[in-house]
């Protein structure tokens, strides 16, 4: 009995050079979740492998330089835009460099030689934009949103007119203000 008053004796004695315990709290709520940064990550991955990917975007646009106009997805219309306008502009550069490259890309060697000699001219003018994408509605299996991908057609520049001399006449007169006895 004396060993155990002892012993309570000797705990109390410790307890005061120690600091307290914290009181149990209630949980608190969630903190909100920390989102990443993207960086460097400009492609969507479109539920794909990498390479399933590459090879996917390689053929939408050999497919789409071929025909001028495809029907995918409409996730899939974004991501072509980017490599297909590369493709147009490598053909405007024209280059050797530039041609090796688009044939390491596209999937087919003759199309790849015509489109080298059209697109030169035909957008000579024109810097960048070469592709439009449309809305076309949800596919009816799974309710997809679709959508048309299309090469542009150079848009026109329709010739200046010549400049006119002097200052321009204003279409109503003078620009001041009629006298109130001149107003009906």
């Amino acid at each position: 009995m004396l060993r155990l008053a002892l012993f309570a004796a000797l705990l109390a004695l410790a307890g005061a050079f120690m600091a307290p315990l914290p009181a149990a709290r209630a949980p608190a709520a969630r903190a909100p979740a920390v989102t990443m940064i993207r960086h460097a990550n400009k492609l969507k991955k479109l539920n794909r492998p990498a390479d399933q990917r590459k090879a996917m975007m390689r053929s939408l646009t050999t497919e789409l330089i071929r025909h001028g106009r495809i029907r995918t997805t409409l996730r899939r219309c974004k991501e072509v835009r980017t490599t297909a306008d590369h493709m147009i502009g490598l053909a405007k550069d024209g280059s050797l460099h530039a041609r090796r490259q688009a044939l390491g890309f596209l999937y087919d060697k003759e199309l790849v030689h015509a489109m080298f000699e059209s697109v030169g001219e035909r957008y000579d003018e024109q810097d960048g934009g070469y592709t439009r994408v449309l809305r076309d509605g949800y596919r009816k299996g799974d309710n997809s949103e679709m959508g048309i991908i299309e090469v542009r057609a150079p848009a026109p520049h329709p010739p200046r007119p010549p400049p006119t001399p002097g200052p321009r006449a204003s279409p109503l007169g003078s620009h001041r203000a009629l006298p109130r006895s001149q107003l009906v």
